[in-house]
């Protein structure tokens, strides 16, 4: 291995305590020449270092690194982000400069896909509103015909919006079950599509056809609100939405008013705003299930952020291949 590149942590001190633990800091130590084992919270109070410093691990609590900061750090080679999207991080500068980005979107993708497969599952068997009902009832009505009409998961057919990481592994963490994939993404070609191991449509017929439609596409310009009352309106009757992406992907009013005629369910992960108002209905809507945002890692599910970009590291520190850059090409269309 080459001289070991000269490193500095820069995040908040909280983040630095949740995702890093001793056997990461052990690596870390025999990969690089760390400037220091605790986390700095701007990259200024690198002082003197900053003439010296290749490579910067952030993450969350990280100071945005424009053009004025890359200015200071001649010799940065690398910055490997500690968290999922860079963007709010770093400026566009950091591409023009030659500067690798690595981050770990790949390992976060991880936990928001097995959140979206289990309210898929739970949403095609009708658990959230057969929970409802025994809560209420206190009485088991098998078969259900009548409570949970069309109930099961058995050559259901389930809609995509989005290929991105958190889109891929749903699809591939479905391909076990006998359930029907439909994809929507104007990136991706019908080719490309079979072989994820879904049909690629339109996103009406998507919306149309789907038992359950899961949004995973970025929230830009082009996809605020892309969800409104037209695409609402198309969802059949007895439809599940899941939203683990970002909130703003909805019409949030739009939402609304179609559930309050109980005939679609939601699953709803990220509102707009974030942390909907005490106020709010959808709190007391039976037909929605709402979670503040917890489909990404938590608790020990941070470490595998970590694990992905301590490997990284060591592939740079190696002068091997990375396997998680970030593209300049690809940022107009990333979250």
């Amino acid at each position: 291995m080459a001289k070991p590149p000269i490193t500095a942590l820069v995040m908040h001190p909280v983040v630095f305590d949740e995702l890093i633990r001793d056997d990461h800091m052990q690596r870390l130590r025999n990969l690089t020449n760390l400037i220091a084992e605790e986390p700095f919270r701007e990259v200024a109070e690198l002082e003197d270092a900053m003439q010296q410093v290749e490579v910067l691990v952030t993450s969350w609590g990280c100071p945005r690194i424009d053009a004025a900061t890359i200015d200071q750090l001649p010799r940065l080679k690398f910055i490997a982000h500690l968290a999922g999207s860079v963007k709010g991080f770093l400026d566009d500068v950091v591409w023009r400069r030659g500067i690798l980005v690595s981050n770990a979107v790949a390992a976060n993708a991880v936990p928001v896909a097995e959140y979206t497969v289990a309210a898929i599952l739970f949403a095609n068997k009708k658990v959230f509103q057969l929970n409802r009902f025994y809560l209420d009832h206190h009485e088991n009505r098998a078969p259900w015909t009548n409570e949970a009409p069309d109930v099961g998961n058995y050559r259901k057919t389930v809609g995509i919006v989005g290929a991105s990481q958190v889109g891929r592994l749903v699809i591939s963490l479905l391909a076990p079950f006998e359930i029907r994939i439909l994809l929507y993404d104007p990136f991706v070609t019908p080719l490309a599509a079979r072989d994820l191991g879904a049909v690629k449509v339109g996103l009406s017929e998507l919306l149309s056809g789907s038992d359950v439609v899961s949004l995973h596409a970025p929230l830009l310009n082009d996809t605020h609100h892309m969800i409104g009352a037209r695409e609402l309106s198309l969802m059949r009757d007895g439809a599940t939405l899941i939203n683990t992406a970002r909130g703003g992907l909805v019409d949030q009013d739009a939402l609304l008013q179609e559930l309050t005629k109980d005939r679609l369910f939601a699953v709803l992960d990220t509102t707009e705003p974030e942390v909907l108002p005490a106020n709010s209905p959808f709190y007391r809507l039976a037909n929605v299930f709402l979670t503040p945002h917890i489909a990404g890692s938590l608790g020990d599910e941070t470490q595998r952020l970590t694990d992905f970009i301590v490997a990284e590291i060591e592939r740079f520190a190696r002068g091997n291949a990375l396997q998680h850059l970030v593209r300049r090409e690809h940022l107009a269309r990333l979250a």
